[in-house]
């Protein structure tokens, strides 16, 4: 049986987008699967564009999703190196045996040079049809090809592409997949600085490594001629290819952007990135509230379906339930308001304290310095009513201090000075009990509006705004047992103070 063998292959440029941790979380999943090996390479060959940082952030994005390599940088492995810069005296011998063979050619042509003849022609490319008017090894002279190469100036590899042939191969996800090799660009497959394009490296890389099946972006669709092609003259068996459809804007007009977290008041990154220029900087889902199973989840059905009503997940069961062929052909709107109903779920059924330590710095950082015990008893009232972690905070501060702001739309409908000398009995009632215990607080309220032939639904209200400065938040006894009967006391004594201000 075939040993499954995938890779994740994301370039250090910048943060990692959302779209590839999904297509790091297929491949993760599809690994696991059948038992297979799950690869993290870091394709640096763009040395122009590398970005500080980048390599660790990637690193650190998957080991808070929990989608740990098998094999990577820093991760072992026995087809190291995992960097492809490390890699580079590799590719020489494989661009000099397509060069021997005819497959490919030098080229030295200027960038100027070729920025000219696409201003003469949109629709110019670099191939069948123009590479014998430029200036390359196929089109001069063997004496002057021999001298540009020892100049070693603008000296590039490209592949020589086939004419007249349908290119075609089977896609997982797509089907049966051609194209008509003369709509083909001779692509640069090694550049004038000895290292290689995508192109070339990920191609070599795939067979020393052993991969067997590509997962990648749909963008990379249409190079996929060009990797046949490649595989072809190398005489090496391809691996199977699953191209994953595009994640679209929350509109469905277009690709899903780094500047769309901005535009749309959401994040499009897993965890927080900074950089030395605001415009640069990105909030993340980990920073943002959002618990990493959940963000999972959401992420995996944005281009997948299981086939039935289900949609939460764990990670186990997405091992157990993720089919390729259920992936589908066509874009993934994002819908962040699906991602926070995710998230609430995930929520929900948290931990306690593992949500405590999750929003500890805030509270900190809010200056409530309470013990993660506290925060713990906290979440488990207020998790059911927020959909982001951090929301717990914001949403509760009544848990750490007594309210500045009181409803007074409420208090103006319910409040009466009637009510004031029954009030501050039920806050010294309070005062005077032993201890927090909820059916004990109950009684002593409730059981005080009763004897007195109040109205429950005039009193309980003003003394939750009392408590909270609002008519919004979890039970109202949960609430006075958790901050405690002395601090619900003072609360009410004060909120009497100044409701009867607001009421005249």
């Amino acid at each position: 049986m075939e040993k499954i063998r995938v890779r994740f292959a994301p370039s250090p440029t910048g943060p990692l987008h959302i779209g590839g941790v999904r297509t790091a979380l297929y491949n993760f999943l599809f690994a696991r699967q059948n038992n297979g090996t799950f690869i993290l390479r870091i394709e640096d060959t763009d040395q122009n564009r590398l970005v500080p940082g980048a390599e660790a952030y990637i690193i650190e994005s998957l080991t808070w999703f929990g989608l740990i390599p098998d094999e990577g940088p820093g991760f072992g492995g026995n087809c190291g190196p995992y960097r492809q810069s490390e890699r580079k005296a590799l590719y020489k011998q494989y661009v000099d045996k397509l060069i021997a063979d005819g497959n490919a050619y030098y080229a030295f042509d200027t960038a100027d040079e070729l920025e000219a003849m696409r201003e003469i022609d949109e629709t110019f490319k670099y191939g069948i049809h123009s590479r014998m008017s430029l200036k390359n090894s196929l089109s001069l002279s063997a004496g002057l090809v021999e001298k540009l190469i020892k100049s070693g100036e603008n000296v590039a590899v490209r592949i020589k592409i086939p004419a007249n042939e349908s290119i075609s191969f089977f896609d997982e996800v797509r089907g049966h997949v051609a194209f008509d090799s003369n709509e083909l660009d001779d692509k640069v497959i090694m550049k004038g600085d000895g290292m290689p394009t995508y192109h070339m490296a990920n191609i070599v890389d795939d067979h020393l490594m052993k991969i067997s099946h590509v997962i990648r972006g749909e963008e990379w669709l249409s190079s996929t001629a060009h990797h046949v092609l490649l595989y072809r003259f190398f005489g090496w068996e391809a691996p199977k290819f699953a191209h994953l459809p595009l994640i679209l804007k929350p509109t469905g007009n277009g690709k899903l952007s780094k500047r769309d977290g901005a535009k749309f008041g959401f994040p499009v990154f897993p965890i927080s990135w900074d950089s030395e220029h605001e415009e640069d900087n990105f909030t993340g889902f980990r920073e943002d509230g959002y618990m990493p199973e959940a963000v999972l989840n959401f992420l995996a059905m944005l281009g997948w379906s299981p086939g039935n009503d289900q949609e939460i997940f764990s990670i186990e069961e997405l091992i157990k339930t993720f089919r390729m062929e259920k992936i589908v052909k066509s874009g993934a709107r994002f819908d962040i308001d699906k991602a926070r109903w995710f998230n609430q779920q995930y929520l929900i059924q948290a931990d306690n304290l593992k949500l405590a330590y999750m929003i500890q710095n805030q509270a900190i950082d809010d200056g409530y310095h309470v013990a993660v015990e506290y925060l713990a008893e906290v979440c488990a009232l207020m998790k059911e009513r927020v959909h982001k972690a951090d929301e717990i905070i914001k949403n509760s501060r009544f848990f750490f201090e007594a309210p500045n702001f009181y409803d007074e739309e409420t208090i103006k409908k319910k409040f009466s000075l009637e009510q004031v000398d029954h009030l501050l009995e039920i806050a010294d009632k309070l005062n005077n009990l032993k201890s927090s215990d909820l059916p004990q607080i109950e009684i002593t309220i409730k059981g005080y509006i009763i004897e007195r032939s109040l109205k429950m639904g005039e009193i309980m209200p003003i003394i939750r705004i009392a408590i909270s400065g609002s008519m919004q938040g979890p039970d109202l006894i949960q609430t006075i047992a958790l901050i405690g009967t002395n601090e619900a006391a003072s609360r009410l004594k004060t909120g009497v103070e100044r409701f009867k201000s607001i009421k005249i």
